[in-house]
């Protein structure tokens, strides 16, 4: 195969920041990324230029329910390529499929869907523009009634390895994020059996006190859901879940930086307190994301987006409407250098799910998983697993 040669004014890989640089792909692969004057290229390769354009990772999202008016409960092809289609053209090239709380029979018909999907997808090269499913993010149904924000109270259970048991067979390897209330019993024990099974556990919809929350991370909990969302709030004699996310270095923050969940004081408070190195940007998207404001689903239930926020029907924030184009451009808005706000959405989530050498790196054997980006940070081309590009 042909490589393909692209010449940009600036490249971030993103921890390095290149002046007038190359990324050499061939086939699905980056082969090589620098400096122009020192990349070889490979013989016969074709070159094109990428003009006023930095070339960036493509963005990894790991807590998405859906797109273009699909969701991914729906464990269906055409939903998921729909979803896939449409994050890409906001320059998200690899996402974790986030499940909704829902009765267990239909959580596990999801889940057996989207695996499906997923090892289908596998067995075949990229041919078009599409975000690549890196896996199943299970929010719930092992959450706290008290903070379910818009997850169904009749769903929700209490910790079980069995439930969790039959939730990884339907997976088949594809699952890897489990977000849990770590207050309620059995959880420790629940925390060891998805932490044996190679998952991420994640604090999320809990109302967990501090020391409930510290056992949790003692236990091998290394992330927490959409840090202030859902969550019990932040007191100085009470600093709960909150409290300690913000001071355990081991755990990684998302953050759903549309200006609607978080203030931005907190989200700032946020970043001074776990340094760009441990918040991931997270869209908690919607199939409402790249569709006019109207009614869509959430799971089985419906929300109503209006001015692009999402809700149900008792006005609670149902998931966003945020691409991570948009959350990039927010948090460098609040004065974050472009490459601190850039880990955010590449290198820092693809680390946390043990992908950090393939997603979100611009560097030798890394998915040619490509982002350009214009001086105002808009999304001018993506490239996914070396499909879906000619000119930018």
């Amino acid at each position: 195969m042909q490589p393909l040669a692209i010449h940009a004014d600036r490249l971030l890989t993103p921890f390095e920041d290149i002046v007038d640089g190359v990324v050499v792909v061939q086939g699905s692969k980056i082969i090589e990324a620098g400096p122009r004057g020192r990349v070889v290229l490979p013989r016969g390769a074709r070159q094109i230029t990428a003009r006023g354009k930095t070339i960036v990772p493509g963005f990894v999202d790991v807590h998405i329910h859906g797109a273009g008016g699909r969701d991914v409960m729906a464990g269906n092809a055409e939903s998921l390529e729909i979803v896939a289609g449409t994050v890409a053209r906001f320059g998200t090239t690899s996402f974790v499929a986030t499940t909704v709380t829902a009765s267990l029979m239909e959580t596990c018909d999801s889940v057996g869907g989207i695996a499906r999907f997923m090892l289908k997808s596998s067995e075949t090269a990229a041919r078009e523009l599409s975000a690549e499913i890196l896996g199943i993010h299970f929010e719930g149904p092992f959450i706290s009634k008290a903070r379910r924000g818009v997850h169904p109270q009749e769903w929700i259970l209490a910790p079980s390895t069995e439930v969790l048991a039959q939730l990884l067979q339907e997976a088949r390897g594809t699952a890897q994020i489990l977000t849990l209330a770590p207050e309620l019993p059995g959880a420790l024990d629940l925390i060891a059996a998805a932490r044996e099974a190679g998952l991420v556990v994640s604090l999320g919809h809990t109302d967990a006190n501090y020391e409930q929350a510290q056992a949790a991370i003692a236990a091998g909990a290394t992330h927490a859901a959409h840090v202030f969302n859902a969550m019990r709030p932040f007191s100085h004699r009470g600093t709960g879940v909150i409290g300690a996310v913000m001071t355990s270095p081991r755990v990684s923050a998302e953050l759903i930086a549309d200006k609607v969940h978080v203030d931005e004081p907190a989200m700032r408070m946020l970043l001074e307190m776990k340094t760009p190195e441990r918040v991931i940007l997270v869209s908690d998207g919607t199939s409402a994301t790249g569709m006019p404001d109207g009614k869509y689903q959430l799971g089985n239930f419906q929300v109503k987006v209006s001015g692009g926020v999402c809700r149900n029907a008792e006005g609670k924030l149902a998931g966003s409407t945020l691409t991570l184009d948009r959350a990039l451009r927010n948090i460098v808005a609040m004065g974050v250098p472009l490459a601190s706000a850039l880990r955010m959405v590449t290198a820092n989530p693809a680390r946390q799910i043990g992908l950090g050498s393939r997603k979100g790196v611009l560097a030798p054997g890394a998915d040619a998983d490509l982002v350009f980006l214009d001086d105002k940070l808009e999304v001018a081309g993506v490239m996914t697993r070396g499909a879906g590009f000619d000119q930018a």
